[in-house]
């Protein structure tokens, strides 16, 4: 199937011929291999810091080179999605897609057999450029395969596939890790890797019509000034926001992604178009994905940690209570893609999607030491449904603004606003808490050890009271900067049509 040949209504190629014809098997075909990518990518994301604990028994790495395992991967994928997603319209998304694949497979099986931390940390940051491959060049799969309707279907299950992976891979790897060991666990993700691979040859290619010279001087650009901000942000936990290596790091990378855009603004062919970044629609749905990963990403990863050291929750009840803002993630996607595909406006539904994030995270300010479920279900309930809106919205809605030779970088640059928002919100979220205990509990140290969990002893009430204020300043910080982005994405996708919103 070309760039330009495309699915109709009912999700058939054009021209394909009748409902039952190999037309409408190969979408079928083509939207169940992305989707499967869409699924063990996000699962062996989320799922590997389970193991981490055995990794370190058994290769006796500590500190920096056994977070690497899950800090590499993210890394690796984060930074290279946009240039993947630009290298399938220049060569093939399916091949693209493909070659991600392959390497994904083959690196996560190098993993299971790794002989010393070092080994597996390479193996598992060549996971992540797999990883790459598979994200940018599925959603560009999909946003050249499917339009109308059909796209915004596709877009939905592919949230929700999404939504599966990242809240049951920390279950699926634990289950593996307990049962059997690490080196499972991985050797698991590689075999499922094996289907993706088999479901790369009932994929058709498609690419750009013209293939222009590949953009090298911007890619090296943008690989370094993400590498410099993410490492330099992940560092601020431990070192403080003043600390010259955090410093060096985040200014090394502001200057070259300064560089990036002198070099992409006279690029005959560059990796990002920067006519995207321009205050239009797709703007408004980028702004959308970089808000949804402000909203979400700290209280997903920190509260069941807060609950542990400052509440009495367990650690099984903990990660019950948060299924509250997992389980909508699976549920909402399709709801919102029906009502888009019965004319409900995308901007009402997006503008909804934020306010309820900006508004779960203000009501979850009656965080408290002795808060319970009661307490605390209807705030992640508010969350979760605003996250499950906004991710079956945001691919499907800016695809309808970007040229068919452009697909591939726009999603490529979509997933890469989720992967780096995602890992600086991280960095940022929990360096926060630290910064904003330090002074009053006894310095930097003694703060990283309450943020994570440790408040043993006789002053736990105090040091419980010193880590809920630290929680709610930064809470009220998220909804503020939510509330004004939302109205932000609600102007700049004023003029996405309706339906596909006409708004």
């Amino acid at each position: 199937m070309s760039a330009s040949q495309k699915l109709d209504r009912a999700g058939v190629p054009s021209g394909a011929g009748s409902p039952d014809s190999g037309g409408r098997v190969r979408a079928a075909l083509t939207l169940g291999s992305v989707l499967l990518g869409y699924l063990i990518v996000p699962m062996a994301m989320s799922g590997t810091s389970v193991a981490l604990p055995r990794i370190a028994a058994d290769l006796g790495g500590s500190g920096g080179a056994l977070q690497w395992v899950v800090t590499g991967y993210f890394l690796a994928a984060s930074c290279l999605m946009l240039v993947a997603g630009s290298l399938g319209d220049l060569f093939g998304r399916r091949r693209i897609f493909a070659v991600g694949a392959v390497l994904y497979v083959a690196s996560t099986a190098a993993a299971a057999f790794a002989p010393h931390i070092l080994v597996l940390d390479a193996a598992r940051t060549l996971s992540g450029v797999g990883a790459a491959g598979v994200m940018a060049g599925g959603g560009a799969i999909l946003g050249s395969s499917f339009e109308g309707p059909a796209r915004t279907r596709a877009f939905a299950m592919v949230g929700t596939t999404v939504g599966v992976g990242l809240a049951f891979g920390p279950t699926f790897a634990g289950w593996l890790v307990s049962a059997l060991d690490w080196r499972a666990m991985f050797g698991a993700f590689a075999g499922v890797g094996l289907l993706l691979v088999v479901g790369t040859l009932f994929l058709k290619e498609s690419a750009a019509e013209h293939r222009p010279r590949f953009d090298l001087p911007g890619t090296i650009a943008f690989v370094l000034g993400i590498i410099g901000l993410m490492y330099g942000t992940n560092q601020v936990a431990s070192a403080g926001w003043t600390s010259p290596r955090v410093l060096g790091f985040l200014g090394a990378g502001a200057l070259m992604l300064v560089v990036f855009v002198a070099l992409e603004r006279r690029a005959e062919h560059p990796v990002l178009d920067l006519a995207l970044l321009r205050g239009g629609p797709f703007t408004g749905w980028l702004l959308a994905a970089l808000t949804t990963a402000v909203g979400t990403v700290g209280v997903l990863v920190y509260l069941p940690t807060y609950l542990q050291g400052a509440g009495d929750f367990s650690a099984g009840d903990a990660g019950t209570l948060m299924l509250a803002m997992t389980l909508p993630v699976l549920a909402v996607p399709p709801l919102a893609g029906k009502l888009v595909n019965q004319g409900v406006s995308a901007r009402l539904l997006i503008t909804l999607a934020v306010a309820l994030i900006a508004a779960g995270n203000a009501w979850m300010t009656v965080l408290a030491p002795g808060s319970g479920a009661v307490q605390l279900i209807g705030p992640l309930l508010l969350i979760g449904v605003g996250n499950g809106l906004a991710a079956a919205l945001i691919d499907a809605q800016a695809m309808e603004h970007v040229a068919p030779d452009r697909i591939g970088m726009a999603s490529g640059l979509l997933n890469t606003a989720r992967g780096g928002a995602n890992a600086l919100v991280l960095a940022v979220f929990g360096a926060a808490l630290i910064s904003l205990m330090q002074s009053e509990v006894g310095g930097r140290e003694q703060a990283g050890r309450v943020a994570a969990g440790d408040l043993g002893g006789e002053s736990h009430a105090f040091l419980a009271a010193q880590y809920t204020d630290a929680w709610h300043l930064v809470l009220w910080t998220v909804a503020g900067l939510c509330a004004l982005s939302g109205l932000a994405v609600n102007r700049l996708v004023a003029g996405t049509a309706a339906g596909t919103d006409k708004g």
